[in-house]
């Protein structure tokens, strides 16, 4: 190997670590969880950056339960040996047995020799330097689909540190991982949060002082607080064709998102268009993509910017406030609306067109209201952003301690009681 480790490591290969590689079997399933009185076949999705989510699973027919075969056990490690070029060679540490779940045909379960720690060679497995030569060494015609073979796997050469070594670089890698969870728990906690208050608030509203409304009357959307409005959307929006100007920045219309720079998504998008070809959004307008409004593909502009002319831009009116026009149009029965005023014959075809949409009737407080609204959600989403970055943070220190205890480059001091995170 080119690279150079510590003079009491030993060098090897992944075989070395693995005594069994067992895999699953394809059986039919529901496109749904199992539950604690049924049997689950797990989902690759199931090993993601390292962690193995039990829950992702899929009920498996009565029918198919006697075909089903290995079941995750502790102190094992799960191995995705198919996947999509990126999330081939995938893999999650099993913390305790799992009855009721068992591998399909893509996982693996290694058993691991018990000259290694499991814990340890899970990391290892992720490590930059080993996940890139299990990518390299996956084979397949498709570029969706990559397929790495037990023979390959087995010949990817590693470097590793005395058993006792082993064990205090996963305890101190297992401590990170245990705070990364929580802060990932945190964040689920807050987002279920903003889902009730979203319900509550886009339905009931707030009153002045924030005392609950006692008045609500009948309307074509349901019950309404007494001092709401059902007005339909074109009343309070206009659409805005203005071509774009130069040296503004351009932005993408996110499902989850809302509106961000364009440069910062993940899937670069390039674009050969002039400014000119762009659509201007000002500071407050709306602007979603017709294709994915039904999947909650909308935001406000932040700022004066460019859209793609496949986007809609709407220039709301002095009627409706921007930020809680936003909200509103996230809210799950609002999204059921944008589906069935979308125009298409297939899911993936559906189009919401401004002309339908203008048409589309909301429940709409008085302005002050919709302020008091928006701005309780807006106060979650910044507590979400928080621990947002510090789960940022967190798995980039992460990611340094893996590159520097999994090489050798930082040695543990075995015997001391040391804390990888405050």
């Amino acid at each position: 190997m080119s690279r150079t480790y510590p003079r009491d490591w030993l060098s090897g290969v992944i075989g070395d670590a693995i005594v069994t590689a067992e895999g699953g079997v394809s059986v039919n399933s529901e496109n749904r969880p199992a539950n604690a009185a049924e049997c689950g076949v797990l989902k690759t999705s199931s090993l993601v950056d390292g962690r193995f989510a039990p829950d992702e699973n899929k009920a498996i027919l009565p029918i198919d339960r006697e075909r089903a075969r290995i079941q995750p056990r502790k102190d094992h490690i799960l191995f995705s040996r198919m996947n999509t070029p990126a999330l081939v060679g995938q893999s999650g540490f099993v913390d305790r047995d799992y009855k009721n779940l068992f591998l399909p045909d893509r996982i693996w379960q290694l058993t691991i020799h018990k000259n290694f720690d499991p814990r340890w060679f899970g990391y290892c497995l992720r490590s930059d330097h080993v996940a890139r030569q299990i990518i390299d060494a996956a084979t397949g015609t498709s570029n969706s689909m990559k397929n790495i073979s037990k023979l390959s796997l087995m010949a990817i050469p590693i470097s590793f540190p005395p058993l006792s070594e082993q064990q205090k670089i996963a305890a101190i890698l297992s401590s990170v991982d245990d705070v990364i969870e929580k802060t990932r728990a945190q964040i689920d906690k807050l987002k279920d949060l903003k889902t009730g208050m979203m319900q509550e608030l886009l339905t009931k509203g707030i009153g002045s002082g924030g005392v609950p409304h006692t008045e609500f009357s009948d309307s074509p959307v349901g019950k309404i607080p007494v001092t709401w409005e059902v007005l339909e959307v074109g009343s309070f929006l206009s659409e805005r064709r203005t071509r774009g100007l130069e040296g503004l920045p351009i932005y993408s219309v996110l499902m989850d998102g809302g509106m961000v720079l364009r440069d910062t998504v993940d899937r670069r998008v390039t674009s050969g268009l002039d400014a000119s070809e762009n659509r201007l959004a000002k500071q407050g307008d709306l602007a979603y993509n017709m294709m994915r409004m039904w999947q909650g593909a909308s935001g406000i502009a932040p700022t004066n910017c460019l859209v793609s002319p496949a986007y809609v831009v709407c220039r709301p009116s002095e009627r409706i406030h921007s930020d809680f026009l936003g909200y509103l149009l996230k809210s799950p029965a609002v999204i059921q609306l944008l589906r069935r005023y979308s125009q298409g014959l297939t899911g993936d075809r559906l189009r919401l067109y401004f002309d339908s949409f203008k048409r589309i009737k909301l429940p709409i407080p008085p302005r002050e209201e919709q302020i008091r609204i928006a701005d309780a959600l807006s106060a979650l989403d910044d507590e979400i952003d928080s621990k947002s970055m510090q789960l940022s943070l967190r798995q980039s220190l992460k990611r340094a301690l893996m590159q520097d205890l999994l090489t050798g480059k930082v040695r543990v001091k075995l015997g001391e009681q040391e804390s990888a995170v405050a």
